[in-house]
Formats: C-alpha cells, structure tokens, sequence
C-alpha cells in the first residue's frame, strides 16, 4: 500500500499545485467534458473522494444509500458538480483537499487485500487507491486542456496502465462482447521504462506508448489519433472499447 499511498497523494498534490497557477476567475473555463468548467472537475472529484472515504468509515451503507438516493451513477455524479457549483473556487478546492485527505489516511490503516464495498461491488483496498489515482489523472487532463497545458507524463501512469489492462474483461461486458482470448499490453514507459501486462504467449497484443494506452483508457482519446498497434482481432477490438472507470 505504500507505493500506491504515496504515487496517489503526488498526483493529486500535483494537480492542486497546477490548480493553484489558474486564476480564480478562469474557473469558469470550458474543460472537454461536456458542459463542465474547472471548478465542476474538482467538485467532480471532491465528492468522488467524499464517498469514498464514506465507502471505508461506513462501509456498504454508505454505497447503499448514494445508490438509493441516485437512480445512476449519472445521477450522484451531477448532485456533486451542481454542489460545487454553490461554492467559490476557494470553497471547492478546499473541500477537496479535505476529502481526498480522509481517504488516504483511511487507507493508509489497512492492507492491500482488505476489501471496500463500492458502486460496482466491492474492490482490494489497493484496486481502490489505484482508482482514485487514475480518476485524478483524468480529470486532471481536462483541466489542463481547459488552459492549454500540456501535462508532463510521470512513471505514475503505471498505475492507470495496469488498471486499463487489468479492466478489459469489465469493458468487454460492459459493451455486450465476449472476451474470448487474453490480451498483453506491452508499453514504452516515461523514463525509459517498459512495461508489459498480460501472458508472454499472448496472440492479441496491444504496443505503443504508455502515455498513449492511459489516455485511451480513460477515454480522453480515440485509439485511431494515436500510433498505439493491435495485433489480433481481440486487440483491435480492446482498443475501441477500453475503459478503466465505471
């Protein structure tokens, strides 16, 4: 739990050291999300943080009651942004340093097996961090879309990699398609690193760069405005439905 504790808590301390160059007043600028500014990212992200520390302290009540309350995850996600929406920018950055500063104190306690109840059923407390991570990284694409900025890289992406990779079978099904063979994601990693997911046998392999399988996966990207390669009909397919989020 420690690496992922401590990549988790620099990629979101990064993104809040970015958010503190943007001016207040440019708050309001469009991000590529669909009628979201800046300041719904981070409410966005604030509430995200809110339940899951509620996931930890209360366990499956507080999933129960956020899916009773929301007929869709659509649903919650919207009562967040519309709740950042009555706050200042300065309001809603600190609710999510407070939010976010719960979760990983909780997790920080526990091990990397323990299990935490969550919208899509329960998940390892290390699967849970590392989807924390992955959704500050996303979101803090948006916004560094929003201002024009090009986000630097960090060997930290290997955590949304693996979860990308790890979560084929889910988009597989999530799209109403079989997953009928396993797939090796072999990736060319910041810092000269490589990474590779998957069985050395595999026949359906996905190559290209690290940076490139992370933004596809979170959907920031179509797969055909990247030199990502398939190699087999199962690749070629995994590169249009990935999706490493719910």
């Amino acid at each position: 739990m420690r690496e992922i504790l401590a990549d988790l808590v620099a990629e979101q301390q990064g993104l809040d050291q970015f958010l503190q160059s943007i001016d207040y007043r440019r708050w309001s600028t469009a991000t590529p999300a669909a009628g979201w500014d800046i300041r719904d990212q981070v409410s966005h992200l604030a509430s995200g943080e809110e339940l899951a520390f509620g996931a930890i302290d209360e366990g499956v009540a507080a999933v129960t009651a956020v899916l009773k309350e929301h007929a869709t995850i659509d649903s919650f996600t919207a009562a967040g942004v519309k709740r950042g929406r009555e706050m200042r920018p300065g309001q809603v950055i600190e609710w999510w340093r407070h939010s976010r500063a719960d979760v990983v104190d909780a997790l920080s306690r526990m091990t990397g097996a323990e299990r935490i109840p969550w919208l899509a059923g329960d998940m390892s407390a290390k699967s849970f961090a590392t989807a924390r991570l992955m959704e500050t990284w996303a979101h803090g694409l948006d916004i560094h879309a929003a201002v024009d900025s090009d986000p630097v890289d960090t060997t930290r992406l290997r955590h949304v990699a693996f979860l990308g990779w790890a979560t084929l079978p889910f988009a597989f099904k999530e799209s109403g398609e079989d997953y009928p063979a396993p797939i090796r994601v072999e990736l060319r990693a910041p810092e000269y690193q490589k990474w590779v997911f998957g069985p050395e046998d595999a026949e359906q392999v996905i190559r290209g760069e690290a940076g490139e399988w992370c933004r596809v996966v979170v959907r920031r990207v179509d797969a055909k405005d990247t030199e990502l390669e398939a190699t087999g009909e199962v690749a070629a397919r995994a590169l249009r439905i990935a999706k490493a989020y719910l």
